[in-house]
């Protein structure tokens, strides 16, 4: 029954990639914690913000920048950022987590502008300052947006005329780079132009951008219509809309395509935003796209051609989303 349903789904999610409504950017939940307050609140102005504090048995409470938070204090002392407990050229952490005593409160709190100290019963002082526990708190990572983005369709990215990169400028200039991942981070594609027609050329541009990771086809690779491989991306069938390496623990994240030569007709490239798809779902049929996003699929590739004998299986949902915040960040 799963199955079926899912099969289903992931039809209509295809379906849904030809058009529809449009959304410029993935809309954020709205999350908000309604926590218990307590009377007695430490009550300080830092700068513009109020921020205000109490101390419970087993944990930390924060009122700041608009976002009531709270801290158990064996992950406070943990995250401490003192010399002795964190080295901050390797930014790695110093100090045994196994020796923190789980049942460690502090014995005293207080605000210096905005930086909260907390002595620890063995005299350690630790200290945190404001923003950086609203930006490490599980409630202001609720409110953090990951990455914006422009969901498009055909029409919605043919209006927006975005820009090539000029092979050159992309290689030598940080202006060029920017250009092309400003476009690559927007979009989800990015176009490099006047690039010669080499692997070697292609390697190098690559290698602008990211470490090359080496997969069962290699770092590089040529492939064409002679089924030299056991993929259907090496026959002269039209390859519809899908994703890449989805039989991966870790699906790519970026992929380069170069085409070195062409001769006759067909090898047409059909793109596609599959976040927008994504996101027609979700507003569409909220309770599938919640489905499409929690039950985990294996996901094979079976080749048995020539002297290519492989057989990878990842595992995960079709649409796999960050759970503090409920942001899309990868679909198989």
């Amino acid at each position: 029954m799963w199955y079926h349903r899912l099969s289903h789904l992931q039809s209509r999610l295809q379906d849904l990639l030809k058009g529809g409504v449009i959304y410029p950017a993935l809309p954020q939940p709205n999350f908000k914690s309604i926590l218990p307050l307590a009377v007695h609140w430490h009550h300080t102005v830092s700068k513009s913000l109020t921020c205000a504090w109490q101390q419970h048995e087993d944990h930390f409470e924060l009122k700041y920048a608009n976002t009531v938070m709270r801290f158990d204090y064996v992950w406070l002392r943990d995250h401490c950022r003192s010399a002795s407990c964190y080295n901050s050229k390797t930014h790695q952490r110093s100090l045994d987590t196994a020796s923190v005593d789980l049942c460690i409160k502090p014995k005293n709190i207080r605000l210096d502008e905005t930086t909260l100290f907390f002595t620890w019963p063995d005299g350690h002082v630790t200290k945190y300052d404001l923003n950086w526990l609203v930006k490490n708190s599980y409630e202001g990572q609720k409110q953090k947006v990951i990455q914006p983005r422009i969901l498009w369709n055909a029409e919605i990215y043919q209006q927006a005329q975005v820009p090539y990169v000029d092979c050159q400028s992309f290689l030598e200039t940080n202006e060029g780079l920017k250009k092309f991942l400003q476009n690559f981070l927007l979009y989800g594609i990015a176009f490099v132009e006047n690039v010669p027609p080499t692997q070697e050329h292609t390697e190098k541009l690559a290698e602008r951008i990211s470490l090359i990771r080496e997969t069962i086809y290699g770092r590089m690779w040529y492939f064409t219509s002679d089924f030299s491989r056991g993929d259907t991306a090496y026959t002269k069938l039209a390859l519809d809309r899908h994703t890449d390496t989805t039989y991966f623990q870790e699906p790519c994240g970026i992929q380069v395509f170069h085409c070195l030569k062409h001769e006759g007709t067909g090898g047409r490239t059909l793109l596609v935003d599959g976040f927008y798809a994504a996101e027609q779902v979700l507003q569409k049929a909220p309770e599938e796209f919640e489905l499409l996003s929690k039950v985990p699929l294996k996901h094979e590739y079976i080749e048995d051609v020539g002297e290519c004998h492989n057989h990878m299986i990842g595992v995960g949902p079709v649409l796999n989303i960050y759970p503090w915040n409920k942001e899309l960040y990868l679909i198989r």
